[in-house]
């Protein structure tokens, strides 16, 4: 049997085993180090695009300094305005791998608001970043994604967004790509919206939305029907002045600012003044009875086919009496001749004192930035002015003036300013200050009733919900002079009248005449219709029922109205 040799172990083997062993925690060390490194190389470099890149016409894509807004909604809790995060799609130029004329075509094609030449020069400038579209939808992303080209870029951002599209427009306003208010309660209420600790709560408006869906649309349709440039509308609280609707036509899609804006971006409701014609006669005739000059509505005037004043004008009627008549009948037939007359007594001083007091001779009071400057007669209001301003004439205030105006004539006789926030806690009804006497503002209730009962107003009536209200017909100054071929038709009333709650008025910018109105395009035809249909739509939502049963004591006025003479 043979021996098995065993070779012993080198003296230098046990000697190594450390050295290898330190070796291979070097090399371990080396690669983490390696690895340490290039993570630091790539943070120093996402730091040094995010300070230094060129952005040159952009915010970066996910922008931190564009801040969350809170939602606005309506005074139900219906969602009017509120962020989403939206898509945007930018390029790196200088990354480009497609050819830029080929590219710049295709681009032309799935974002037309460009042309190919200007997305040519974004792909040719050698920048590092240029945004390519904001807010896109999905279906565009994916459309660029298929292009295939790896310099597009994708990412979030916050998107203001209208879910109601052009729903009370005018007065939510718009934000612009940075986040921040550009006009109408956006712009009011940006320091609020943005603010960090309530960006969670919503903000509530006065604004009900079933009942301005139905004053655009019913407004929209005179608009085309008559061929209108424009109209405007508002209904309002008489006891607390929050406006539950307020429409500017044409409209404006507020999630698509900038495109024809020059057309749809004026407010008609706050920003534009127009002689109003009649519906100032009421304020007249409740400024007679305050001053103690009118006693009873039939008290009588002069009312001759015209009135010629100065010496060089002539006062004349649509409907002229040639004899004299009662103030129930000056209002019944809205008489100029009778309304200059008792202007006149009230004299120049006292008229621009109420009317002073009724915040016309100032911005209309609410919280929107537009707002129109009233046109007066100034440093001219002499004795003519007095007379003409009495039936509306040579003044010139918003439609918005006149329903707070009308609001003030018939919740009791106490001013209120207007406004778009719900009443509620921390929103509190103003005190105001009194204008007229609770017994005029009472007494005026049949006199407006009875212009809708049995005058010009008829067609605005609404069975049930007893409307009393004034026409209003002023012509339009073309050319530097007035003229009967354009006119601004209005229409001012207030619903159920024996017990006031809520201001209507509707305007339409010189419409047209049709057949259906036998040629005429005065309020009583095309306007007062107008707030029959809205009050008839709106008037159970805002808790008036309609009664049959019910009616305003006419008593004070029907006596001294020669019906005889009516149509």
């Amino acid at each position: 049997m043979s021996a098995v040799a065993i070779n012993p172990p080198r003296i230098g083997d046990v000697a190594a085993r450390p050295d290898a062993l330190s070796l291979v925690y070097q090399r371990l060390m080396m690669i983490m180090l390696v690895f340490a490194g290039v993570t630091l190389l790539v943070i120093f470099r996402l730091a040094f695009l995010q300070l230094f890149t060129d952005r040159t016409g952009a915010s970066e894509i996910g922008n931190p300094l564009i801040p969350p807004r809170a939602d606005i909604v309506d005074r139900n809790g219906v969602a009017l305005a509120r962020t989403i995060d939206a898509w945007s799609i930018a390029i790196h130029p200088n990354r480009l791998l497609s050819n830029p004329d080929e590219l710049a075509e295709k681009l032309a094609q799935l974002m037309p608001e460009k042309s190919a030449d200007q997305y040519r020069a974004i792909l040719k400038s050698g920048k590092s970043f240029a945004f390519l579209s904001r807010r896109a939808v999905p279906e565009l992303v994916q459309a660029v994604n298929a292009l295939g080209e790896p310099a597009v870029e994708f990412s979030r951002e916050p998107e203001r967004l209208y879910p109601q599209t052009g729903l009370a427009a005018h007065v939510l306003g718009w934000t612009s790509m940075e986040g921040k208010g550009v006009a109408g309660m956006e712009k009011v209420l940006d320091s609020r919206l943005t603010e960090p600790g309530l960006r969670g709560t919503p903000v509530a408006l006065a604004i009900d939305a079933r009942v301005q869906a139905a004053l655009e649309s019913e407004l929209a349709a005179a608009m085309a029907k008559f061929s209108a440039i424009g109209a405007a509308g508002v209904v309002m609280d008489i006891r607390t002045g929050e406006v539950v609707a307020l429409t500017s036509l044409p409209q404006l899609n507020p999630n698509s600012p900038g495109r024809g804006m020059l057309e749809a971006g004026f407010n008609r409701a706050t920003l534009g003044v127009y002689e109003l014609g009649s519906t100032f006669k009421p304020f007249t005739v409740a400024m007679a009875m305050d001053a103690g000059i009118i006693k009873s509505f039939g008290q009588m005037y002069n009312c001759p086919r015209a009135l010629p004043v100065g010496g060089r004008f002539t006062i004349t009627d649509t409907h002229p009496f040639g004899r004299a008549c009662s103030v129930a009948e000056i209002m019944k037939e809205s008489s100029n001749i009778g309304t200059a007359q008792i202007a006149a007594q009230v004299g120049s001083q006292r008229q621009q004192a109420f009317l002073r007091q009724m915040g016309f001779m100032e911005p209309v009071s609410i919280e929107l930035n537009e707002r129109g400057r009233t046109l007066t007669p100034g440093a001219n209001w002499g004795d003519i002015a007095t007379m003409t301003v009495g039936y509306g004439h040579g003044i010139a205030v918003t439609p918005l003036h006149l329903a707070t105006g009308y609001a003030t004539l018939f919740n009791g006789g106490i001013w209120r300013p207007a406004t778009l926030l719900k009443v509620g806690p921390g929103h509190q009804v103003p005190a105001g200050h009194r204008v007229f006497t609770e017994e005029t503002s009472r007494r005026m209730r049949a006199l407006l009733r009875l212009v809708v009962t049995d005058g010009t107003g008829r067609k605005a009536d609404a069975p049930g919900y007893r409307i009393g209200g004034k026409t209003g017909t002023a012509e339009k100054i073309v050319g530097g002079r007035y003229t009967g071929a354009a006119v601004v038709t209005t229409f001012a009333g207030v619903f159920p009248m024996d017990a006031p709650r809520y201001v209507i008025v509707a305007m339409l910018d010189d419409p047209k005449a049709t057949a259906d109105t036998y040629g005429f395009h005065t309020a009583g035809w095309n306007v007062a219709p107008v707030v029959s249909r809205v009050v008839s739509r709106v008037g159970a939502l805002l808790g008036v029922a309609p009664d049959p049963a019910r009616e305003v004591d006419m008593s004070e006025v029907l006596p001294y109205v020669h019906r005889e003479a009516e149509h």
